[in-house]
């Protein structure tokens, strides 16, 4: 059976404010689609009160996520159960390796599943990563530096995708994963993340202002976000529309101020 996220009426607050007005999506496994809009729509708010972030509140809607109640879980059970979030600003974490980070991932999944599973032995380990690596094209040595510490915009966003390829996920938002990058990082991400896709069927919902990073990722969808809900939905000629008029022509057409929604 195929794994499906399925966003119905969403609303969700930042505090007192709300940002999310009614959302609805569908995503399957397997499918690729673009979520665009300008800065302030709504985007990320999305992405990371779909990940469990606290700071983001649900106040209405439901979210389904393999047949379950997403929005009951918390943010490791949502993981688990195989969504993931590559963050658009991924944080450094000090005196903590890649490899060991990626080692605790996968035996903290597999102790929620199993209390007395001891984890994956360090060999066993350390053939999974150099295969995932391999695939990815991604240095070896990076697996003996300090998570994110000192690396490049898109270094760091290869380091996510390795993580993606750690967990294999089911579905992952992938929010702005552009932002920053030049032409050669972009392409090396989205080629990743086009594997995982193609290896394990994994459904993509990526997130972004710009049409640069479909050139790469192909979707299958494109939706427009503009103050907190969907307003238009169609094929890749969407996201081409939008690169050639900008956004002012859906502002218009559903009546929205020409401003920046937070």
């Amino acid at each position: 059976m195929t794994t499906a996220l399925e966003i119905k009426n969403l609303h969700a607050n930042i505090g007192s404010q709300p940002i999310l007005k009614g959302i609805d999506l569908l995503v399957r496994q397997g499918e690729v689609h673009a979520l665009m809009g300008p800065n302030g729509s709504g985007k990320s708010t999305l992405a990371y009160t779909l990940a469990g972030h606290p700071a983001y509140e649900p106040t209405a809607g439901q979210v389904i996520f393999d047949g379950e109640d997403l929005l009951e879980m918390d943010a490791d059970e949502r993981s688990r159960a195989g969504l993931f979030l590559a963050f658009q600003y991924p944080a450094s974490v000090p005196g903590v390796t890649l490899a060991k980070f990626l080692r605790q991932t996968i035996n903290s999944r597999r102790q929620a599943v199993d209390p007395e599973d001891k984890g994956i032995s360090i060999p066993a380990f350390r053939r999974f990563l150099t295969e995932k690596m391999d695939m990815l094209g991604i240095d070896p040595k990076f697996a003996g530096r300090y998570l994110n510490e000192g690396f490049s915009g898109g270094e760091k966003k290869r380091v996510e995708v390795l993580q993606m390829a750690t967990v294999e996920p089911k579905i992952a938002i992938m929010d702005e994963s552009d932002s920053g990058l030049d032409i050669d990082a972009l392409r090396i991400v989205s080629e990743g993340a086009n594997q995982l896709r193609d290896e394990f069927d994994m459904g993509l919902l990526v997130i972004t202002h710009y049409q640069r990073i479909l050139n790469y990722i192909q979707p299958d969808y494109v939706h427009i976000m503009l103050d907190g809900r969907i307003v238009e939905s169609g094929g890749p000629e969407l996201a081409l529309q939008l690169e050639e008029r900008g956004y002012d022509w859906v502002r218009e057409k559903h009546d929205i101020n020409n401003k920046e929604e937070a």
